[in-house]
């Protein structure tokens, strides 16, 4: 099977741990290629998520590298087993998406946990349809009307995690200035908020809202959006940019936005109080 074009964030992750295990191993890509009796250039295919790699190679692969950490490798070996396509595969097949939402979509569908901090921009598992066209229509350059739809679809369909037999636990922390941004005008924004009220009754999904009156705070501009994985070690963050997302995993970085995060709660009210200041939002539009 010739190599991947464009592998995905979660294949390029992979690759990158078995890398990084490879290299604190003092190993060359050669040894590697030895221990598995293929060619020597197939280790950088695997190792940069364009060839895949069965769970029995990671297995093998991290014995001999000396990796003692058994519930680190059998995550990766877990993902070295996924073999079903995930529902945004139909979106690639289209071709018209960035493949970076659909990495989004992975990140959310495959994690244990969500924490997401957003300051203006409502959290996209809580947006609904005329709010997403909304932000979606304001863009600059102006998108097709086609594809403006297609990106609502997408971003419809990953609501769906929160609906899958196993969901994720997702904690959210809403700006009070996300909550009065009224996209799509009053109308559009009194739904939404009518919408949040409601999917805060489900009891995998908790949100607090930060006000207006709690003042400054790390992180206060910007948006941020930390996946859990099963070890912490493959924990994502997810940052949202105008040329689009950007995936971070280095320790150091994880770390500061744990603590990031931690302070943005820190000034939050409780979920049963910002369930109320949401309601009076909505009924004073």
């Amino acid at each position: 099977m010739p190599p991947r074009s464009t592998p995905t964030e979660r294949q390029r992750r992979l690759g990158a741990e078995l890398r990084k295990m490879r290299t604190a191993a003092g190993m060359t890509t050669a040894h590697a290629a030895g221990l598995l009796g293929v060619p020597r250039t197939n280790v950088p295919n695997m190792e940069s998520g364009r060839s895949g790699i069965s769970p029995e190679r990671v297995r093998t692969l991290a014995s001999n590298y000396g990796c003692v950490d058994v519930p680190l490798v059998e995550a990766l070996a877990a993902m070295a087993t996924e073999r079903q396509k995930g529902w945004w595969e139909a979106y690639r097949d289209q071709g018209r998406l960035p493949v970076s939402f659909l990495d989004i979509a992975d990140m959310e569908w495959n994690c244990v946990r969500l924490h997401i901090a957003v300051t203006v921009h409502l959290p996209g598992l809580l947006q609904t349809e005329d709010h997403a066209r909304a932000v979606f229509q304001a863009v600059i350059p102006q998108l097709p009307t086609a594809d403006v739809d297609l990106r609502v679809a997408h971003r419809m369909d990953r609501q769906r995690v929160l609906d899958k037999p196993e969901p994720p636990v997702v904690e959210m922390i809403v700006h009070e200035a996300a909550l009065r941004m009224e996209f799509g005008g009053a109308d559009v924004a009194r739904r939404q908020l009518e919408h949040i009220v409601r999917v805060m009754e489900r009891p995998n999904l908790t949100v607090r809202v930060i006000p207006f009156k709690a003042g400054s705070f790390p992180g206060a501009g910007q948006s941020v959006v930390y996946a859990e994985s099963t070890v912490r070690q493959l924990d994502t963050v997810e940052l949202d940019s105008t040329h689009g997302p950007e995936f971070i995993d280095s320790e150091l970085q994880l770390r500061k936005y744990r603590a990031q995060l931690d302070a943005a709660a820190s000034v939050a009210m409780a979920p049963e109080r910002s369930r109320e200041f949401i309601r009076g939002l909505a009924l004073n539009l």
